[in-house]
């Protein structure tokens, strides 16, 4: 094998080489943008159901005033 090979071989692999560094750079790029783009769309399901949490426990709190007031009535009755 001469040099002249030698350095073709070279070269070739180290075009291969740098053909699979660009394909792994591409590949986490992807896979950086796709947990970003996870990320914010737990952010934003995390943010709705912190809402949704809120509502409940404002819709629990009025129906347990509610009750409240009921039994209040009830036990009005029972003394009258």
């Amino acid at each position: 094998m001469g040099i002249l090979d030698q350095e073709t071989d070279s070269l070739a692999g180290l075009e291969d080489r740098i053909q699979k560094a660009v394909q792994l750079v591409t590949r986490l790029r992807q896979e950086k943008e796709a947990a970003l783009k996870d990320a914010a769309d737990a952010h934003a399901q995390t943010a709705k159901l912190a809402h949704e949490l809120e509502s409940l426990q404002a819709e629990r709190k009025q129906v347990r005033g509610r009750i409240e007031k009921l039994l209040g009535h009830i036990d009005h009755l029972g003394t009258s």
